[in-house]
Formats: C-alpha cells, sequence, structure tokens
C-alpha cells in the first residue's frame, strides 16, 4: 500500500476540434508527469476534443475520431503515470461526455457524466446522454471519484462516490469564466468537501473558444476546506500536487498559492485572452480597428496590442466634417501611445459620391438618420476593403450598453468578426480605463502607463454624425441606462422593478423598447468576450420578432 500519490494538475488551453494537437498537449503533460514521478496525469473535461463543441461532438465521424485519439493515447503512454482525459463516449446508442483513465496501454476506466447542464451557454441535455452515478476507479492502489464538472455542483454523485470507498476526489471541468466565478466554485467545493470528508481536485480547462472564456484557477482543497493549492487564473500552468496518506485519510501537502487579481482585472484578462485566443485559433495574425477617438475604440485598441502586440494592430481614423479636432488629437495621441500603426482615411470624397447618387431619390427630403448611417457604413465599408486587402480581422468596438439598446448602425460599426467590448457597460469600460493606465502585467504585450489619454475618459461619449451630437440625446445619461439594463438583462426583472430601484418609468419603458426592437441587429452581430452569465448570444435567447411588452 502506498503512503504518498503524487498527481500532476495540467491546466492546458485546448483547440475545438484539434485532435491532434490536444492529444499532442496531453502527451506533453504526461511527459512532465512521468519525470516528475508522478502516479498519474490529469487533464480537464472533454480535453481531446476542446470544450464547448456544441453540436460538432454528435457528428459520428468527429467523436469516433476523439475516441480513436483516446485509444492511441493509451498506447503512447503505456510507460509511465496514469493519464486521466476528458473526451465523447460510445455506450449502446447513447452518447456520453465521459472521463478516461489510461494504463499501461489501455483504458482502465471510465467515468460518464451523470448531470447535463442545459442553462447559460451549455445545451448538454440534447447533445449528451445521462451516465449513471458509479464508483471509484483506481490507479497504484488509490480509489478516486471523478464527478464531472456539474456533477461536482450537486451532491449525490460526490456522496455516492464517498460512500463506495473513494479516498480523494478529482473533478475534472469545463468551466467559462463570469466575474466571481472561482469565488462561486470554490464555495461549492468546499460544501462537497465538508459532506464527503475527502480532498478534492478542481481541475478546469483555460483558453477562450468563440464568446466563452475558461479561466483555469484550478485548486485543491483538504477535508475542512483548507486551501492547499490554487493554480493561476488565464494561464496555462502545470503543477504536481503531492498527497499523504494520514490516520485520517489522504492530505494534499502545501502547494503554490497564486495571486488572485481583482474583478476588473479578470475582466481585463479574460477580453485579452479570449481575443488572442480567436485570432489564434482561426488562423489570423493581424487586426484592425476604426479608432475615432472615443473610449470604446481605445479600450479595444488596448486590449488588442495587450493580446497580439503593437505590431499586429492597425488603427484606422475616418473622419468627417463632424469629426472634432479633439477627436482627432485623441485618436493619434491612443494609436501613439500604444505604438500600433495608425491610418488617416476621410471618407467626405466617398460620403459626397453617395450622396450624389441619391440625390435624384432623396430630393425634397429633410436630412435624417439615413444620413448618418451613410456615414457608418461607409467606414464599414472602408475598413471592410482594408480587412480583406490585408488579411487583418475588423474588430468592433460596441459595448453592451450599446449592443443593447442598438446605438449601433448595421453594417457599418457594426461590421467585423470579434468584439472584446460586448459584455462590458459603458460605465464598466470608463473603470477598466482607469484600471488599464494604472497596471501592467507581464501577460500584456502593450506599454505600461497612461495609454489612454484622460481626454478620451473625461469628455462626453458622441457618435459624431451630425453636428454637436451626444449620446445623450438619444439615449438616458449612461449610469442611468445601466442601471436599468442590469435590471432588464442581467435579472430579466420588469419595468416595475425599474422603478422600484428608483429609474424614471419613461426612461425604463424607452429602454425596455429599444431592447426588443434591438434583436435582429444582436443577432448579426460578431461575438464577443462574455464576462456575466446574461451575454448576449447563448446566455440570452429572445426571438427577433417579438410583439410583447411589459405592462407592468
Amino acid at each position: 500500500m502506498t503512503d504518498r500519490f503524487r498527481l500532476t494538475l495540467a491546466q492546458l488551453n485546448a483547440t475545438v476540434g484539434d485532435l491532434a494537437g490536444n492529444a499532442a498537449l496531453a502527451r506533453e503533460a504526461w511527459e512532465e508527469g512521468r519525470k516528475a514521478g508522478a502516479q498519474m496525469v490529469a487533464l480537464p473535461e472533454m480535453f481531446i476534443t476542446g470544450y464547448n463543441t456544441q453540436d460538432l461532438v454528435m457528428k459520428p465521424a468527429f467523436h469516433q475520431a476523439a475516441i480513436a485519439e483516446i485509444e492511441k493515447l493509451a498506447v503512447d503512454c503505456a510507460d509511465g503515470p496514469a493519464l486521466a482525459i476528458g473526451g465523447p463516449a460510445l455506450e449502446g446508442t447513447g452518447l456520453y461526455n465521459a472521463y478516461y483513465i489510461l494504463k499501461g496501454g489501455e483504458i482502465t476506466a471510465r467515468v460518464l457524466k451523470h448531470h447535463l447542464p442545459n442553462e447559460t451557454v451549455f445545451d448538454e441535455v440534447r447533445i449528451y446522454d445521462v451516465g449513471p452515478v458509479g464508483g471509484p476507479y483506481v490507479v497504484d492502489g488509490v480509489r478516486i471519484g471523478s464527478p464531472i464538472c456539474e456533477d461536482s455542483w450537486y451532491e449525490d454523485v460526490s456522496e455516492t462516490l464517498a460512500e463506495t470507498g473513494a479516498e480523494l476526489l478529482l473533478v475534472p471541468n469545463g468551466s467559462p469564466y463570469y466575474c466571481g466565478k472561482l469565488e462561486t466554485r470554490q464555495s461549492l467545493m468546499v460544501s462537497r468537501v465538508v459532506e464527503t470528508g475527502l480532498p478534492l481536485v478542481y481541475l478546469n480547462l483555460v483558453g477562450a473558444q468563440d464568446d466563452q472564456v475558461f479561466d483555469g484557477g484550478t485548486f485543491v482543497l483538504n477535508p475542512g476546506g483548507e486551501l492547499m493549492v490554487q493554480m493561476p487564473l488565464m494561464e496555462e500552468a502545470i503543477v504536481h500536487v503531492d498527497f499523504v496518506r494520514t490516520e485520517e485519510g489522504w492530505r494534499a501537502e502545501p502547494g503554490e498559492l497564486a495571486h488572485i487579481p481583482d474583478g476588473y482585472e479578470q475582466d481585463y484578462h479574460a477580453m485579452v485572452l479570449s481575443l488572442r485566443d480567436y485570432l489564434r485559433k482561426t488562423g489570423f495574425r493581424k487586426v484592425l480597428l476604426g479608432l475615432s477617438g472615443g473610449i470604446d475604440s481605445a479600450i479595444v485598441a488596448t486590449v488588442a496590442v495587450d493580446a497580439l502586440g503593437p505590431e499586429n494592430v492597425r488603427c484606422v481614423m475616418l473622419p468627417s466634417e463632424y469629426t472634432s479636432e479633439a477627436s482627432l488629437d485623441d485618436a493619434k495621441a491612443v494609436a501613439e501611445n500604444l505604438g500600433c500603426r495608425y491610418d488617416f482615411v476621410p471618407i467626405s470624397e466617398g460620403r459626397a459620391a453617395i450622396t450624389n447618387t441619391l440625390a435624384p431619390l432623396f430630393e425634397g427630403l429633410e436630412p435624417d438618420l439615413t444620413e448618418e448611417n451613410i456615414q457608418s457604413r461607409l467606414r464599414g465599408l472602408l475598413l471592410m476593403a482594408m480587412s480583406n486587402k490585408f488579411g487583418e480581422m475588423l474588430l468592433t468596438t460596441g459595448n453592451k450598453s450599446e449592443v443593447a439598446v442598438g446605438y449601433a448602425t448595421i453594417y457599418g460599426d457594426m461590421a467585423g468578426g470579434y468584439n472584446p467590448i460586448k459584455d462590458m457597460y459603458k460605465t464598466r469600460v470608463f473603470d477598466v480605463c482607469r484600471w488599464r493606465n494604472a497596471n501592467h502585467r507581464a501577460w500584456m504585450k502593450g506599454p505600461g502607463g497612461e495609454v489612454i489619454p484622460q481626454n478620451v475618459i473625461q469628455k462626453p461619449p458622441s457618435a459624431e454624425l451630425r453636428e454637436d451630437q451626444k449620446d445623450s440625446d438619444s439615449l438616458p445619461d449612461y449610469p442611468v441606462l445601466d442601471g436599468i439594463l442590469k435590471i432588464l438583462v442581467d435579472q430579466d426583472g420588469s419595468v416595475s422593478d425599474c422603478v422600484a430601484a428608483g429609474y424614471d418609468r419613461a426612461d425604463a419603458k424607452k429602454v425596455e423598447h429599444l431592447l426588443y426592437i434591438s434583436e435582429y441587429k444582436r443577432f448579426q452581430s460578431a461575438p464577443g468576450t462574455r464576462l456575466s452569465k446574461r451575454a448576449f448570444w447563448l446566455d440570452r435567447r429572445y426571438p427577433i420578432v417579438n410583439r410583447w411588452r411589459d405592462g407592468s
């Protein structure tokens, strides 16, 4: 009977669909564990396929190829520690989310996920079959139970494993980020160790897929809830954890406790990681964006430089006669502070040509929103032309407040491939800009210091599509707008809830109306970093055509 057990935890970044690449990462982690004398090397949930696969995993050719890759891994990793890895499994006619234990050239155990999440970004009920609640598996004489992700959020699976002889719990996860998620996970896992009296390893995926960010943050708890190991957020890491057998059972020895940053840093790092991974995993190397001199394009440019480096970011100012001198100066200052390329492309000549072309049709009609949208769409046309010509992905720059109420022009400033601030309200954009000016981290590829000028942060927001235009001409002031949106969107509240919170009923009704009539725009908008539990895409699925309005 062994009295020590070394477990290697591989918090790594898998790519959806890259079966061979993910398997190669698993082999490298296994080799590190073998060299360190580990008895077992563990990878997160569905690592072989990448996560979240959505419907891709239901394709027979895909899940069969994934299973074959796991079988090959078993052979390749025969001489050394056990390897635990998540992937799809077939049992009869069922398809399962599974966790495989590979040892001695074979698949020695397979755990099937029991609780299937069917909320927020997850549709596992329509993808997978429900697995039975089983008992522990054995690695070098140690009985290990592995509740898979959601299985650990409920008491029954962990308690059954404890009752059937498990000596420690290893929980593989593909748990996506939202601000404050780590605290939620740790609170739930403390409940599991208190209930079972067993040490617990919470092993999470890291990296981004589409809108979702998997933030890592792997941790190890001893019975009673004492934190013994904390791995970093948003970064790949491999850590060796030693367990010792005591009279009270297995206990983890103390290890490194990574620093957990505040919410602003977590959100900012999530945006940087998601953009970096989106580019890398889709094959792009460079980006461009319209730099208006406003705060939204400034923070997106900064995120892009921190994600990709200044040499891979092109900022383009596309002024019209309504663009202020302050905006021209501010945009140039942002680009110079960040060290990225800055192009100056006036739209006056193109706008005049379009105006002349439409003049016979528009004769006798007063200028209105149509002319404003022409400016925005012309900018979108020019930016997309540059994107095509230079092979650079166009970033969009609309914050969550604007995305919510449709304060953006479809086929204009909404054109592009990715939007890092899509799930960040305008008021928080201001706060994050101030945070970035005051902080610099090793994972940022951009320069430190005050990269976003104070004038950009302090001046009243404006689309500058007509003379003396301010966002407040069309919308409630952003603190009011964001407060109402947090009730209507994040809390799924009502107009009455807004009024009870102190907001004007007319403002709440206006915002509700704008929210519903803008659904078609969001349906066609670029994906963007998910920072909350109510991001616009999979978290909130509303019909485009909808005549219901809250009568409260």
